[in-house]
């Protein structure tokens, strides 16, 4: 960037507001005008505005607009506002806005890295295991040296709300083997582009809001995104009436809250906190709104609409995980994404050991309060 260019409105309404009160004593009334209005932060999700995860954007916004007093109000925008959905990292970096609420999948066509940070080998852990990783196992720094270093984004970027496992998605006729999957025109986005691709399907990589069309048109005959609620508010059982739970392809995701660096490093340092553990404080609000939502939502997917759910077979899950052995191995033939996996790894072998051994068998219990309503 520019030496001009960082000399943005945020310097120009700061250096005003200390102007305004040097000259206090001559004029109260407009140095307190200014020191009384709200710093904007303009800020474009990748998302469509009817979707849920405008809802969860909102959940940050109430939060950081509250705890900031009222010194800072976000103009939250839906994908199409200023750029498309997988523009906004090239929009923050060049300031056309101040920050973004996307995943590091829709980006990852800068390199193949990004996908490492929401949608890559899974190696036995789930979104709170990765999420983990990014503050406390090394996947921060990694994300800064990614984005930074390699790719010269003028960026700052914060991880929130790890997601539940995304269903396969959403089939016209039954899918019970991976030789049901040759041939399908299948959308999905990242690494899970490739891991798809290579167990025969002919791969599409859309955003969220574009999807059902492409599938009325024939653009696309099977497709997933990410949730019940999602997936019901964009029409999906509309269009087919499979709904594959569980799979493998995208199994760690959290969102991303990117902020421009220049703007960033402007504020006032309690601010910059606010925007940071914002994302703590709405990673918990928005799984508690999840939990809610996406239970809700499946079981009008069921009952209403007609649509039978399924359990993707043990058979297709062993055929992603083959299907990713092949694609870790090119992957890893590039430094970067290799130290990437590496460090994956190393925390997933050592924490997943815990978790997984700790954890009582879930489904047990739940058969023994609920027995019969699992279709396993």
């Amino acid at each position: 960037m520019s030496e001009q260019k960082s000399l943005d409105r945020r310097s120009f309404l700061k250096k005003s507001a200390l102007m305004g009160g040097a000259a206090a004593g001559t004029a109260l009334a407009a140095p307190a005008v200014l020191a009384q209005s709200p710093l904007v932060v303009k800020m474009q999700t990748s998302w469509p505005a009817s979707d849920i995860w405008m809802d969860f954007a909102r959940e940050y916004v109430t939060r950081v607009e509250e705890m900031s007093g009222g010194r800072l109000r976000v103009d939250l925008l839906p994908a199409g506002a200023v750029v498309g959905a997988f523009q906004v990292m090239d929009a923050v970096h060049d300031g056309v806005i101040d920050a973004t609420h996307t995943v590091p999948v829709y980006w990852y066509g800068k390199h193949k890295a990004a996908s490492f940070f929401g949608t890559g080998p899974v190696f036995g852990g789930n979104a709170n295991t990765m999420l983990g990783w990014f503050y406390q196992g090394g996947g921060a720094e990694l994300y800064r040296e990614l984005t930074q270093d390699v790719l010269r984004l003028n960026v700052y970027g914060f991880m929130g709300f790890p997601m539940p496992a995304q269903p396969f998605g959403w089939f016209k006729g039954e899918v019970n083997a991976p030789a049901d999957l040759q041939g399908f025109k299948y959308r999905t986005v990242g690494l899970a582009a490739d891991l798809l691709q290579a167990m025969g399907m002919s791969v599409a990589q859309l955003p969220g809001g574009e999807i059902v069309p492409a599938m009325e048109r024939g653009v696309i005959d099977a497709f997933e995104f990410n949730n019940p609620s999602s997936d019901l508010r964009f029409g999906a059982p509309d269009v087919a009436k499979n709904y594959y739970l569980s799979s493998y392809h995208q199994a760690s995701e959290s969102f991303e809250f990117v902020f421009n660096k220049d703007f960033f490093d402007d504020l006032d340092e309690d601010l910059q906190a606010i925007l940071k553990y914002g994302v703590e404080a709405a990673s918990t609000s928005n799984t508690a709104l999840s939990l809610r939502e996406y239970s809700n939502d499946l079981e009008r997917i069921r009952e209403e609409f007609g649509v039978t759910v399924h359990r993707t077979s043990k058979e297709i899950l062993a055929a992603q995980l083959e299907a990713w052995d092949q694609i870790i191995a090119d992957l890893e033939k590039d430094d970067l994404n290799k130290r990437i996996m590496d460090s994956q790894r190393a925390w997933v072998e050592k924490v997943a050991y815990f978790e997984l051994m700790n954890a009582p068998d879930l489904t047990l219990a739940y058969e023994h309060f609920f027995p019969g309503r699992l279709n396993l």
